[in-house]
């Protein structure tokens, strides 16, 4: 731009100091800010103009000498980059210029806030951050020497013009140095007038509102200065540091942004211990090197380096330890304020390394180093370790992977998740590539020192999945092992592990066979006391060695035909035995080959017959006597029961209760959940307020409410450990586990983790004392029997448990049920009256006022209307599981009989039995409940004990009366119209 070009002052925008309206002091403001205004547009219109001239002289000229670089010294990227942060200042400093008032608005109301260097003060200072940092970049791998050379014609001609560029009568020849100072010697000089503005300003300004304004942007440009002059001497000792360097050094070191910091040579400093004397220690803005001889280079990231001064009772006088990811370095001095001074200048250059940015104004100051502690950043291990060639990126602490990072091996191994002390610690998800290009495993687990350690899902590449506990690595402890459909051979295990292999017990599950076993295990084999049910009906139980059938056993068909004796596996019979068939007969001697058409015996066949022979084989129960209840589920209890002795510490939590995703679809919520800000919050009740909650209440209700609530939370400890119990009892006693013969062993399971989860509240209730001596027991009887298994934890399990179990209730009890079911039919086509006078119920105690006639209608027609409210209420028993509430529902049954009674007597009347079981057989027939025989089997099981020999106990046994007496066949076969 020429001088004929610019712009002139437009002094005539400002208004008039004697303008309506204007105060005392209004005119002395404003003739300050003319004057600053006048001063300003001076200033940009000879800045412009230079710009103008060295981009067409310099700038131009260095691109021309970028193309025409067969060598490729020059290098092309850091002069673009020059040339790029050029011209974003000149069009700044332009943009500026033209908002100066005489190119705004004649009357528009002036302010101080429109001076564009105190408005935009902060663009304009990052322009020359930005602008200093590539010019120096250039300069330190000089870059202004190279194009010298490069086009030393053209500078020869325009050297005089370079020499004019300068404020002095400067007699310098060196085409380089003019080069350097023409690109950065104006710009100086530019800020340094915009301080003079500001001073000029702030002085004549006086005391007002505005002077903190210009105080600010005075401030700014006065550190803008101290930068400039501070970058710019960094960029002269790099680039002295590159020349006194040998070739390996300076290629291997030389980069356009790494600048030194400090040198070993100007502020002693040396490797401790075994290290040549010869070493040199150099500090730059991104790397820590060490330099061993001519060709020894070592270079540590500053993102991954942590520094930490010594005490002399660790390491003598003077010494700081350099700590990396794979190695500690000690650095000794001579003198304390040496050893102070590099202790300072690498904390910053590391922090400043993180931020990815010069400090500005200078040198952070007071910024607390002991933060740096703590960072994020990248990292490739080399040596020889289990992440070697692995790159980390995430969370450090003190030189070592700590929080939540990603840890990557070239062979597409990765494990996103927790960190410890330098190992995998907490929740993670580890991916290993499986044989197939896009197939992997995927192991979602809780980690620990570096292990798989707790509950863990892992799904497998041929879609095998295994959900439970694992120790070092292995499955260990209780888990299942599911093979899906889409493989050879569908299969599940739900059971106990030990190092990787079944062992102990647990249930497999054969689809394809249509066959459960459930018993022990050993190496992987069914090995020990076993079960085997199939689809058809047909069980036999025996003892199993390594995978086979051996010894004595017994074999339950389909049709109620036993078989006890030898076998030498799986329904091959093979020895002595006892055959006893569905009519009664018995056939007893030697057998052998498979069971079914071709089994051959030879013995003595029995024809007699005994009808409590017969009843026992229908109802004979398996079981697993040589295994206690309490041996079962040792691997579902004891990390509960670690959990809870150990105070239900935090860190154990997520490992016991596993907060995990459960498909590959959910993988990438799983991952999101690794990296999100987790607390024991995200569980619905923390271990704390489990303990805390549960040891403040005293009531049995409100002890209800409270396990309620937990128990539908698989969050919560209680919820999880029910949750895990009841897929222990589906697996074994749903589908083809539903068999009658196995009904007294789920009983007895349901009741054992009934009476076990009561003990572990009542540590809970504690507040974890566990001697059995302060367990909560309160002292009057009342309160003792209110506070057990069967008041307190039965009720609210027992929905988890009641399909199954019910199921083989209603098996077991099927053919009484379906006596009993033809009873009721035949009942029921019996009008009201004519059923009461066959259940010989005295007429005196009839509800005939209850029934409604019609015109012409008979007593005798009449149905379903006497006695409707106790039917009604006895319908309920099924809407509920409890069998307390099933008592309840009974008792409210009598009542309501007692109070139909006493209205047609019209007085009280407490039923005598002989009175009172006939009304009972008459409701029972009406209320038509199915399976009544299951319904009452379980209430008897289930029931408190408490409660024996007392009313309930009476009432149930009246009610199994009534339940017997419609089975009898005089109650199925009579005849309608006797």
């Amino acid at each position: 731009m020429s001088n004929s070009e610019q712009p002139k002052s437009q002094i005539g925008n400002f208004r008039s100091p004697h303008s309506s309206g204007a105060s005392s002091d209004e005119p002395k403001k404003e003739n300050v800010y003319e004057s600053a205004i006048r001063s300003l547009v001076q200033v940009e219109q000879t800045f412009l103009a230079l710009l103008a001239d060295i981009n067409g002289v310099i700038l131009k000229q260095l691109q021309q000498a970028k193309l025409s670089d067969p060598k490729g010294k020059i290098n092309p990227e850091v002069l673009d980059s020059l040339n790029c942060e050029f011209q974003t200042l000149w069009d700044q400093v332009l943009r500026n210029y033209r908002t100066l008032p005489q190119h705004s608005d004649p009357y528009k109301a002036f302010s101080i806030e429109n001076i564009c260097i105190i408005r935009d003060k902060g663009h304009l200072t990052e322009n020359y951050v930005r602008y200093f940092t590539a010019f120096t970049n250039f300069v330190t791998i000089r870059g202004f020497d190279q194009v010298a050379k490069q086009t030393s014609d053209y500078w020869k001609k325009n050297k005089k013009i370079l020499q004019g560029f300068l404020n002095d009568s400067t007699s310098e020849t060196s085409v380089g140095v003019l080069l350097y100072r023409n690109l950065h010697e104006p710009f100086k000089n530019q800020i340094l007038q915009y301080s003079l503005i500001l001073t000029r300003l702030s002085q004549e300004l006086g005391e007002c509102s505005e002077k903190g304004l210009v105080a600010d942007a005075l401030q700014n440009f006065v550190d803008l200065q101290h930068f400039i002059n501070q970058v710019l001497d960094e960029a002269s000792l790099t680039k002295i540091l590159w020349k006194s360097l040998g070739h390996k050094a300076r290629d291997t070191l030389c980069t356009p942004e790494r600048r030194i910091n400090e040198d070993s040579k100007t502020i002693p400093i040396a490797l401790s211990s075994g290290k040549s004397s010869g070493d040199r220690i150099l500090l730059f803005n991104d790397i820590l090197a060490i330099l061993q001889g001519s060709n020894d280079i070592t270079c540590y990231n500053l993102t991954t380096v942590w520094v930490d001064c010594l005490s002399e009772e660790d390491s003598g006088k003077n010494c700081l330890r350099i700590i990396t990811p794979e190695e500690e370095l000690l650095l000794h001095t001579k003198e304390a304020p040496q050893k102070a001074l590099w202790h300072w200048k690498i904390n910053q250059a590391i922090r400043q390394s993180l931020e990815g940015k010069r400090d500005f104004p200078l040198w952070g100051g007071s910024k607390d180093c002991q933060l740096l502690l703590s960072r994020f950043a990248s990292y490739t291990f080399k040596k020889e370790s289990k992440f070697k060639n692995a790159l980390y990126e995430g969370d450090w602490n003190c030189g070592k992977p700590h929080g939540k990072g990603t840890m990557k091996w070239p062979d597409g191994c990765n494990y996103s998740g927790d960190f410890h002390d330098g190992l995998e610690d907490g929740f993670g998800i580890y991916l290993i590539p499986g044989i197939s290009s896009d197939g992997f495993n995927c192991y979602k687990c809780h980690w620990k020192c570096g292990v798989m350690q707790g509950y863990g899902i892992c799904e497998y590449e041929d879609d095998t999945t295994y959900n439970g506990y694992f120790k070092n690595n292995l499955r260990n402890g209780f888990g299942t092992l599911r093979g899906t459909e889409m493989g050879n051979h569908p299969f599940k295990y739900t059971g106990h592990w030990e190092n990787n292999i079944k062992s102990g017990y647990g249930i497999w599950d054969d689809p394809n066979r249509g066959q459960r076993y459930i018993g022990m295990w050993q190496d992987d084999f069914r090995h020990g006391q076993g079960i085997v049910v199939t689809q058809s009906g047909l069980c036999y139980q025996g003892t199993f060695i390594s995978g086979k059938m051996m010894g004595s056993g017994i074999l339950l068909s389909e049709d109620n035909t036993i078989y006890e004796g030898e076998f030498t596996e799986e329904l091959v019979l093979n020895g002595k035995g006892k055959l006893t068939f569905p009519n009664g007969f018995t056939l007893e001697g030697t057998f052998s080959n498979q069971w079914g058409d071709n089994l051959q015996a030879s013995g003595i066949l029995s024809t007699c017959r005994k009808e409590e022979d017969l009843k026992t084989a229908e109802k004979i129960q398996l079981d697993l006597s040589e295994l206690p209840m309490e041996e079962r589920w040792q691997g579902i209890y004891r990390p509960f029961q670690e959990f809870i002795l150990h105070g239900c510490q935090a860190e154990m939590e997520e490992s016991y209760l596993g907060f995990h995703t459960h498909s590959r679809k959910e993988l990438r919520k799983s991952q999101d959940y690794l990296f999100c800000h987790r607390t024991n919050a995200d569980a619905v009740d923390t271990a704390e307020n489990i303990v805390g909650e549960l040891s403040k209440l005293n009531l049995l209700e409100d002890m209800k409410h409270y396990l309620e609530t937990a128990f539908e939370s698989t969050q919560n400890p209680l919820g999880k450990l029910l949750k895990t119990l009841t897929l222990a009892f589906q697996a074994t006693y749903s589908g083809v586990g539903a068999n009658k013969h196995l009904l007294t062993m789920a009983k007895e399971e349901v009741l054992f983790h009934a009476e076990k989860i009561t003990e572990f509240i009542k540590i809970l209730h504690m507040g974890l004392q566990t001697d059995e001596s302060h367990l909560c027991e309160p002292s009057d009887r009342r309160k003792r029997e209110e506070f057990n298994s069967y008041t307190l934890v039965l009720p609210l399990i027992l929905p988890r448990f009641h399909p199954e179990l019910y199921m083989m209730y209603m098996l077991y009890h099927e053919k009484e049920d379906a006596l009993y079911w033809q009873g009721i039919i035949h009942l029921g086509l019996l009008p009201d009256t004519q059923l009461l006078e066959f259940l010989e119920v005295q007429k005196h105690l009839w509800p005939l006022q209850d029934l409604t006639l019609t015109v012409n209608q008979r007593y005798s027609l009449v149905r379903d209307e006497c006695f409707l409210s106790a039917i009604e209420c006895f319908q309920k028993i099924s809407t509920t599981v409890d069998p307390e509430l099933k008592m309840i529902t009974f008792m409210k049954t009598y009542d309501e009989i007692e109070k139909t009674v006493a209205r047609v007597l019209e007085k009280e009347y407490k039923l005598p039995m002989d009175d009172l079981l006939p009304l009972l057989v008459y409701v029972v027939s009406r209320a038509k409940i199915q399976h009544l025989g299951a319904e009452l089997h379980f209430i008897r099981d289930m029931m408190d004990p408490c409660h024996e020999g007392g009313l309930h106990d009476f009432m149930l046994t009246a009610l199994e009366s009534c339940y017997l007496h419609l089975q009898k066949e005089e109650i199925r076969n009579s005849c309608i119209g006797e």
